[in-house]
């Protein structure tokens, strides 16, 4: 099934795992998704690894489990920096194979000690070459508050309406702390006429190094609100947990009240926060 079909009927809960780091530890990832499997999301997305290591065999393994012996559709994300096009070839002969049909197109990570294949420049590269050579459901990334890499808003926003018009069916959020600037952001995108649907990506903040880690990578903006919540509880582990988690269930309830089109949670691989999340809005995704 292709996941943009799920947006004609509810509003879309996803969840993201990623894939052990070591191949002899991939068992342990179906321990999680037979946890998360109870929590019925309509889609469960898997990354190319922790840090962003090229394992595209565990991906899409992982990928296709989830499908094909869970019954749960699934994502393959495919980060292209550092692939040619026979590479970006031969792995969607694999995803069909595998029966992935819905595939999250990425630049990804410039690798600084390895020479890019320099096929693809951009996403938009990408998803033009999928869509060229191929039939798969495309996903792409957005950024509510601007890729780290862009000159201003301005530039972020036409350079998303160029993946849109290659040929991305949906979007997935970065993850953001402040409703407000996703507002804004979809303000932003009915003006260049981007139109298709665009799920909020929602990541609970459960310990003050996971978030100045966060704050590195993608420059993301820390509300007055989250950093208190952080000064106040980042010496009490549990109670940290649980404050995040309710900042997280905080901004989705919102979320839904505004129309977004969908929720996809960035779960860590930690069953319980996606659980308690979950939960706390199951009665409110299905309205």
């Amino acid at each position: 099934m292709r996941t943009i079909d799920l947006f004609k009927k509810k509003k879309v809960l996803s969840l993201e795992i990623f894939p052990p780091n070591s191949a002899g530890n991939i068992d342990k990832i179906y321990d999680v998704i037979t946890d998360l499997e109870v929590l019925e999301p309509d889609f469960i997305s898997v990354t190319y690894g922790a840090g962003g290591s090229e394992n595209s065999k565990s991906t899409l393994e992982i990928a296709s489990t989830v499908k094909n012996r869970y019954q749960i559709e699934s994502i393959a994300h495919l980060p292209c920096a550092n692939l040619s096009k026979s590479d970006v070839l031969y792995i969607l002969e694999q995803m069909k194979q595998l029966n992935i049909e819905n595939i999250l197109a990425l630049r990804g990570d410039l690798k600084p000690d390895s020479k890019s294949a320099k096929d693809f420049q951009h996403a938009s590269d990408l998803i033009s070459f999928i869509k060229d050579n191929e039939d798969f459901n495309i996903i792409g990334a957005c950024y509510p508050q601007g890729h780290p890499e862009s000159v201003n808003i301005i530039e972020d926003i036409q350079n998303l309406k160029k993946k849109v018009d290659a040929g991305t069916n949906q979007l997935i959020s970065q993850l953001f702390f402040e409703n407000s600037s996703f507002y804004t952001f979809i303000e932003r995108t009915q003006i260049v006429g981007i139109d298709v649907p665009i799920q909020a990506g929602i990541m609970p903040v459960i310990n003050k190094k996971q978030i100045n880690h966060i704050v590195s990578l993608c420059g993301v903006s820390i509300p007055d609100k989250l950093r208190k919540l952080i000064e106040k509880y980042e010496h009490n582990p549990v109670a940290m947990r649980d404050a995040g988690i309710a900042y997280a269930i905080d901004q989705i309830v919102d979320l839904i009240t505004q129309g977004v089109d969908g929720i996809h949670l960035y779960t860590m691989n930690n069953i319980y926060i996606a659980q308690r999340i979950c939960e706390a809005i199951a009665s409110l995704i299905i309205v």
